[in-house]
């Protein structure tokens, strides 16, 4: 029986962008299932003492910035260590992936995730922007418009809510999250560890 990784995880994260596709392969490669949950990171950063970057003490803002240019080197993926939309509302973004989970299935969700982030992080686009974000689903092949439109429906930002919740219930504080089996593992540097626990 395959199991799943739940993918505790905002679209404004760099660390969520460099650890997604890794991800991807490893849950193919096991053959695990993804259920992904966009949550408020901000609400769960108020109850964890976790600090938006802005007010985090500048030894940590520059060491954050070496680690990132080790990482997108080290992973041979392009990342803007300043994008021109940063930082960004994460909400119309992780509603959008919510409303693709919920009426296009988990494939469809992880694929404009990862465009998202990539937008975000390699190709300067604002993902607070709701035209931006039709058109970036658009490009995946999905209906873009129409995803926009169930994003803002009371279901989608419910599912928003609810998952926000559960990760504040199952004591998460950063991003990327990943659990399986009821283990949580933190960060994208984790994945080998995710790995091992798929088996």
């Amino acid at each position: 029986m395959s199991k799943t990784i739940e993918y505790f995880m905002s679209p404004q994260s760099p660390w969520t962008y460099l650890g997604h596709e890794r991800l991807v392969a490893l849950a193919r490669e096991k053959g695990a299932q993804i259920e992904i949950k966009p949550f408020d990171l901000g609400r769960v950063f108020s109850v964890s003492g976790g600090l938006p970057l802005a007010k985090r003490p500048p030894q940590r803002q520059a060491y954050r910035l070496t680690e990132l240019a080790r990482w997108s080197a080290y992973l041979n993926l392009p990342l803007n260590l300043h994008p021109k939309f940063f930082p960004v509302a994460p909400e119309n973004a992780a509603t959008l992936l919510i409303a693709a989970r919920t009426s296009l299935g988990a494939d469809a969700a992880l694929m404009l995730a990862g465009a998202i982030m990539r937008a975000l992080w390699a190709e300067e686009k604002n993902i607070a922007d709701e035209d931006t974000l039709a058109q970036i689903a658009t490009l995946c092949g999905l209906d873009g418009p129409m995803l926009v439109k169930s994003a803002a429906t009371a279901g989608v930002q419910q599912q928003y809510e609810k998952n926000t919740d559960e990760a504040m219930a199952i004591n998460v504080f950063g991003v990327p999250w990943y659990v399986v089996d009821g283990e949580s593992f933190w960060g994208q540097d984790r994945l080998d560890f995710v790995g091992r626990a798929l088996g």
